[in-house]
């Protein structure tokens, strides 16, 4: 399946909304009928598509469905989106266009009846670690408007409720209970910091007052007067003394309203006699220590704003810590021999020597081992030492106190040098902000209370819980509070029931936005779009169904329906069998994938599909079947056990994974799979074998390494982010063909060596493009576009490069040959054979050897790193890890990886595979199911062992599914020796 642009501008504003939706005439509330009854593309030509001509019906939910390759995304990304983006530039006036270039006409003949479109993509939203599921689907921009409007302030240091009073009222208050009283009004202009403030003095005098307040001293304010400037001061103006009376109101109402005035809108009042003060303030103030807030606005509850951000993590709710655990990652060494990972090994240098004369004090030295040296000794040398206790004045070369390795590092991290600061940053670990405890605001802004939360708690609930804590609300409110938020709760309460609807209640707003799977993050956009209730616009949507349990399916198909109800036309690309039995109009495209696609091979309701006797067909009605194993494999009897993993929502799990089978881990989104697999186990075994920075979530021991050689990881991260990414040269074999290309007599007589023939070196590219094949114009505010190079039409090499010719093909032509032709090309080359059969066996045969990496799925992208690894030499103790290993497959390419996998094991390796996909987990030989729930109701694990054990244990939603799925399944004969 090729993967879309990248561009997803979306042809619509809600400006254009009333236009779109005045040509739209409901029936009944459900399917809109709409002026053109279908989209029809004459001649669509892109990438594989051959001439195809089809009608799509408008109004309905229609899936494209086939093998994976088969041009389904070419149709409805590459052809029916680029069209609706590209007549959606055409709006624009000439001048604007001159700024972003015109998008290429894709090869289409002719596209009718097209509405405005959004493609609803799979890539993650961000990597901007400030991006959260709250502000992209912008909830937590109406509760920081709830916030601003109808919460309440309560102080942070005595927790008492925050008052604001009017210049009348603090007059009242003041008559009333200092009536006949002798007071000081006093306005506060310093509080809390260091300064002389010599013209701060001056200033004062000059405004005639003639005394002052200093840190609870009264003074006469004389020339010249100054305080010590490394010392925190409190500084008050005295505007007036006098003793309470009612008839004596307008003195005192002038000398409070002077006092808010220079006091910038707080005062306070001292009774000389007992020397108590007391505050008060226009703004919302704790009257017992007079901090004052600043009243709140949207902003003050935002981590994107300084006004809101808390100021040790800057907002992000993380801060980078040196730790002891990264300065000395291995105790056994000496200092001499590295044991301080910064410094390295010994040298001739000041830190070394100071180092050596402290070591030297206690009767140790460089070469004494970490480990033998003792706790407070450690402790002197990490965090210093406060005076020059250690040095012996006569023999010490140095005066100055030790500082200490950390502090050292500490201060480097500051430092204006970035290369300094990249040394540091591997030293480093991020860890929850003590400041704001991981909330990300300043603590004025964790004060303001509605029902006793503040927004950082809420942001942590997941969406399941913020939505019951939604539920009568009002009740729990004052009626001030009720009327100023009844619009924003119910925009809120209907925003969060969106992402209820597509399956995501186990998030909370507070998730950031990297941390999300493809799926995960197009659903929260799907949401989003339900949200703004446009009518008349074509949605197309690449899987929308990814890493959604079979459970939360009904759920998302229902959002899908109601975008299409309320009057949309709705595209989805799925494999998913019940997505398509509940499509109004399904489009099988195919037969076979890449070269051999291109072609509708059937078209009609999911019932006419079933009678077409295309692959699709097949494997929905039964014919055609993923098979399973009679007998499971006995495995090596060795497990590796975790204990104890606790990180985010996992209840103590302890869970034992058998070696040298294939163990499937599933579970409902949500559920902990992630948490278990992804941030407790890899990291433990890629810090093992690999000595990884990242440290994985907290967890009691884990028994069994010894038992394995290595772990790899194969996730769904694109392979390149550049054009010169390619299935060639991220498995390896680019390099292979390089060094024959070198060795044929032609190169060896132009004295070209494996580097002539690379697109990434100066020498055989092509200049202009740099190799690049593409010029890339920049569009400012929209996307990059990529144009082909005019020099060398794409081909990135320069004439006398491509004049070297192995069985009549250069270099570009190699890289334009598809996987299954290399293969017969390559036959005699055993080196580069046995990559390129690997690419092949995984259902890779349509791409060709020099696609980008920017068009390849996340299947693809993680079908070709699994090539990759499968294409090296295996020792039979690995550890494989695959993350959801069938997205983006058709079913039949789903045994074509079955097969692979099943291989992979077969030679004593171990596979774990997190899944979704029944038909993979029906053919593992031990399931381990995490639930029953997502989010704080997951985390255990609910059953365990081969499929039909957990079908028949009937605990939890898999094996009700997986239960089902085996009934109809259909056994091969065994001939894999147990």
């Amino acid at each position: 399946m090729a993967k879309k642009t990248s561009a997803s501008v979306a042809p619509v504003t809600p400006e254009i909304a009333p236009q779109l939706a005045a040509t739209v005439v409901a029936t009944n509330g459900h399917a809109a009928d709409v002026e053109a009854p279908f989209i029809e593309v004459y001649g669509a030509r892109e990438h594989n598509l051959k001439n195809v001509s089809v009608q799509i019906p408008r109004g309905k939910l229609v899936v494209f469905t086939g093998i994976s390759g088969s041009g389904k995304s070419s149709l409805a990304f590459d052809t029916i989106y680029a069209e609706g983006q590209r007549r959606y530039m055409e709006t624009f006036s000439a001048y604007a266009r001159s700024f972003m270039g015109g998008l290429e006409r894709p090869d289409v003949d002719k596209i009718e009846g097209l509405s405005p479109v959004i493609s609803i993509e799979q890539k993650t939203t961000s990597r901007n670690p400030r991006s959260t599921v709250g502000t992209i689907t912008e909830i937590y921009d109406f509760l920081r408007l709830l916030y601003a409007r109808t919460a309440e302030a309560f102080s942070y240091a005595t927790g008492a409720k925050m008052i604001r009073q009017s210049d009348e009222q603090i007059i009242n208050y003041i008559l009333k209970h200092f009536n006949e009283k002798k007071l000081v009004v006093l306005a506060p202009v310093v509080k809390g910091r260091k300064g002389h403030y010599r013209e701060l003095f001056q200033q004062i005098a000059k405004l005639g007052f003639a005394k002052v307040r200093v840190d609870g001293e009264l003074l006469d304010l004389t020339p010249k007067m100054q305080v010590d400037r490394y010392k925190i001061h409190d500084i008050e103006i005295v505007i007036d003394r006098l003793v309470v009376k009612a008839e004596d109101r307008f003195r005192l109402s002038g000398s409070v309203q002077n006092a808010l005035t220079h006091g910038k809108g707080t005062m306070l009042v001292l009774d000389p006699d007992t020397k108590k003060t007391q505050f008060f303030s226009r703004f919302l103030m704790d009257p017992t220590t007079g901090i004052a807030y600043d009243d709140p606005a949207p902003n003050t509850f935002s981590f994107n704003s300084p006004y809101g951000a808390c100021p040790t993590c800057n907002g992000l709710g993380e801060v980078q810590q040196i730790t002891e655990d990264s300065v000395l990652p291995d105790k056994k060494l000496s200092i001499s021999r590295g044991g301080i990972a910064p410094l390295g090994e010994y040298r001739d240098i000041w830190i070394f020597q100071q180092l050596q004369l402290i070591l030297k004090k206690q009767k140790f030295s460089l070469s004494t081992p970490i480990e033998k040296l003792p706790e407070d000794l450690v402790e002197r040398l990490l965090y210093g030492v406060p005076e020059d206790e250690d040095a012996d004045p006569k023999k010490a070369n140095y005066t100055e106190p030790f500082e200490g390795i950390i502090p050292f590092l500490r201060r480097q991290m500051e430092s204006d040098s970035e290369n300094i600061r990249a040394w540091i940053q591997e030293y480093t670990q991020a860890q929850e902000c003590p400041e704001c405890r991981g909330y990300r605001l300043k603590k004025e802004s964790l004060h303001f209370l509605i029902d006793g939360k503040n927004i950082g708690e809420l942001s942590v609930m997941d969406i399941a819980q913020l939505s019951q804590w939604f539920v009568g609300l009002e009740e729990r409110l004052s009626e001030r509070q009720n009327v100023i938020g009844r619009e924003l709760l119910k925009e809120l309460r209907k925003r969060i029931g969106f992402l209820l609807e597509v399956g995501l209640e186990y998030l909370s707003l507070h998730r950031s936005v990297r941390t999300l799977s493809g799926g995960e993050s197009q659903r929260i956009r799907l949401a989003t779009q339900i949200g703004t209730q446009l009518v008349g616009v074509l949605y197309i949507m690449d899987e929308p169904s990814i890493g959604l349990h079979q459970r939360d399916n009904e759920r998302l198909i229902k959002a899908l329906q109601h975008l299409r109800d309320i009057g949309n036309s709705v595209i989805v690309v799925e494999h998913d069998k019940d997505m398509i039995m509940n499509a109004d109009h399904v489009l099988d495209i195919g037969p076979g994938a890449g070269i051999h696609g291109g072609h509708i091979v059937a078209s009609g309701s999911p019932t006419e599909i079933f009678k077409s006797g295309s692959l699709t067909s097949q494997y929905l009605s039964g014919e055609r079947h993923i098979e399973l194993r009679k007998k499971k494999r006995k495995g090596e009897g060795n497990v590796l056990a975790l204990k104890g993993a606790t990180g985010h929502n996992l209840k103590n799990v302890s869970v034992k994974f058998p070696l040298g089978k294939l163990v499937a881990v599933t579970g409902v989104s949500g559920s902990g799979k992630s948490s278990l697999i992804h941030d407790t186990l890899y990291p433990i075994l890629n810090q093992h074998f690999f000595n990884a920075k990242r440290d994985p979530l907290p967890y009691a021991g884990i028994e069994g390494l010894e038992l394995i050689d290595k772990v790899i990881e194969v996730d769904q991260s694109p392979i390149g982010r550049t054009p010169r990414s390619n299935p060639a040269t991220y498995t390896g074999v680019f390099t292979e063909i390089r060094s024959l290309f070198a060795s044929l007599p032609e190169a060896k007589i132009r004295g070209y060596g494996p580097g002539r023939f690379s697109f990434n070196v100066k020498g055989g590219r092509c200049e202009t493009c740099e190799g690049a094949g593409l010029r890339t114009i920049e569009m400012n505010f929209l996307p990059d576009v990529h144009v082909p190079c005019e020099t060398c039409k794409g081909r990135r090499y320069n004439r006398e490069t491509l004049e070297v010719r192995f069985k009549g093909k250069s270099i570009t032509d190699v890289l334009d040959l598809t996987v299954e032709k290399a293969v017969e090309y390559f036959e005699n080359q055993p080196r580069i054979i046995r990559k390129i059969q690997v690419l092949n066996e995984v259902g890779l045969g349509y791409l060709t050897l020099g696609q980008q990496a920017t068009t390849l799925s996340g299947g693809e992208a993680q079908r070709v790193k699994l090539a990759t690894e499968l294409g090296k030499k295996d020792t039979g103790k690995t550890f494989y890890i695959l993350d959801e290993p069938t997205t983006g497959l058709h079913f039949e390419d789903i045994r074509h990886l079955s097969d692979v996998l099943q291989k992979l094991v077969d030679k004593g390796n171990t596979v774990l595979i997190i899944e979704h996909n029944l038909d993979l987990i029906k053919v593992a030989d031990h399931v381990i199911d995490l639930g029953p729930e997502g989010g704080g109701g997951g985390g255990t694990i609910v059953a365990q062992g081969t499929p039909e054990q957990v079908a028949k244990a009937g605990k939890g939603y898999t094996g009700k599914f997986l239960a089902e799925e085996l009934k109809v399944s259909k056994y091969a004969d065994d001939k894999v020796a147990s």
